[in-house]
């Protein structure tokens, strides 16, 4: 990552757009610009911390609300909200805080919400082999809100279920229930 490159962009995409920076108070901005688009940008590194699954725990294993942030990849504007992220464990039980850690990995980049929830839902299927997952993410996307159509309050949900979550009709139905995405 070029900060000083970033900044004299940053510097220049103002000036580009009329946008003096000379004034004591928008002196800074560039370099605020490149510093804050660069903490969005990378993620907390993380390991993968698995347990056996001795007791043999089959049920339902949720995490709710979630906080998200990212910036659409289409616009560089954010969107906000929040993921549920749940699994069936199979042999192995997950540590609780990864789920929102692995939410935050895939969040920090230049993104779109329909990816973000399948990137999710295949990392932890692949990484933790379980019997099911299911990720469900509600986000505000600025870009919507602020500009162009300008929906204020509107949201945007995307779903992805994998082996169990998906062809069993009764988790499923927990699953979505408990993420408050059924009526």
């Amino acid at each position: 990552m070029d900060l000083a490159a970033a900044e004299r962009a940053a510097g220049q995409f103002l000036r580009a757009l009329g946008i003096s920076t000379a004034s004591e108070s928008l002196r800074g901005t560039p370099g605020r610009m490149a510093r804050a688009y660069a903490e969005l940008f990378s993620p907390r590194p993380f390991d993968l911390t698995t347990f056996p699954n001795d007791e043999g725990y089959d049920e339902l294993v949720l995490a709710r609300r979630i906080p998200l942030r990212s910036v659409c990849e289409h616009h560089l504007l954010p969107f906000t909200g929040t993921a549920h992220v749940g699994y069936l464990p199979g042999g192995r039980i997950l540590g609780l805080s990864k789920l929102a850690r692995v939410v935050e990995h895939f969040a920090c980049r230049p993104q779109v919400q329909e990816r973000l929830t399948k990137q999710v839902a295949d990392w932890l299927h692949t990484h933790l082999q379980p019997r099911g997952v299911g990720v469900v993410i509600e986000a505000e996307h600025t870009y919507m809100t602020l500009r162009g159509v300008q929906a204020t309050g509107s949201s945007t949900m995307t779903s992805t279920l994998l082996g169990l979550l998906r062809t069993d009709a009764r988790t499923r139905g927990e699953f979505l229930a408990l993420t408050g995405a059924t009526p």
